[in-house]
């Protein structure tokens, strides 16, 4: 297959995905709330800029699990299973050959401070889902990191358009530190709902709890409506 099929068959899956969840990621809370908690300009959401309990920050701070694993790009692998049709291990230039994405969004950690307008590079998790096909049983996506965190989100979260495996911030190369050489962004979401240095995505056909999720943090992780525990 050349990379005009590829790129034609990924944009027909992601139609098809776009209509079969377009209803539920307009009812999301960050999108559909009427009553949303927070301050400053509305965001390209209908959101308030600031999330309620947040503070802006210039920096970005960095908050793991204490361990920054070194993943050389020859040795990168994602896997993408579990309730799809087409199971996928993809290498780093499979990868930076799918379609790539530029977004501007907002970074919003549970600790109480929000960096805003980060300008990413990456590829959408909607497109790597048009690779894979999920079944029609699949209601949830298990994140895996290469530092062994886990995350999960709902799949109406996980499709929407700026949740991306981004590669690039600012310009350059992401760094270890912040989850390079790919981390996942969430950006209507808490961050730890973001997997660090990320390696396997596996779609599930009933909610399972990542790490911090087992240990008393929201199953939804919505900022606006200050969904920091469950």
């Amino acid at each position: 297959m050349d990379m005009q099929d590829k790129l034609e068959r990924i944009i027909e899956a992601r139609m098809k995905l776009k209509a079969r969840f377009e209803e539920k990621i307009k009812l999301s809370p960050s999108i559909s709330d009427d009553k949303p908690m927070g301050k400053g300009p509305i965001n390209r959401h209908g959101m308030p800029q600031t999330p309620v309990g947040q503070t802006l920050t210039e920096k970005w701070p960095v908050l793991d699990l204490g361990y920054h694993p070194t993943v050389e790009l020859k040795n990168w692998r994602l896997k993408i299973d579990g309730a799809v049709e087409n199971p996928v291990t993809l290498t780093w230039d499979d990868f930076m050959a799918t379609p790539q994405t530029d977004d501007v969004s907002d970074f919003h950690c549970v600790t109480t401070w929000s960096k805003l307008d980060m300008p990413w590079r990456g590829v959408s998790l909607l497109d790597l889902a048009a690779l894979v096909m999920p079944k029609s049983t699949a209601t949830h996506v298990m994140c895996y990191g290469y530092d062994t965190y886990t995350t999960n989100l709902s799949i109406e979260e996980a499709l929407k358009s700026d949740v991306l495996l981004v590669h690039t911030v600012y310009g350059e190369p992401l760094a270890k530190e912040h989850g390079g050489p790919v981390r996942m962004i969430t950006p209507q979401l808490y961050a730890w709902k973001g997997s660090k240095w990320i390696k396997r995505i596996e779609f599930l056909e009933k909610n399972q709890k990542g790490f911090w999720e087992e240990r008393g943090y929201s199953n939804t992780a919505y900022p606006w409506r200050n969904d920091r525990y469950s």
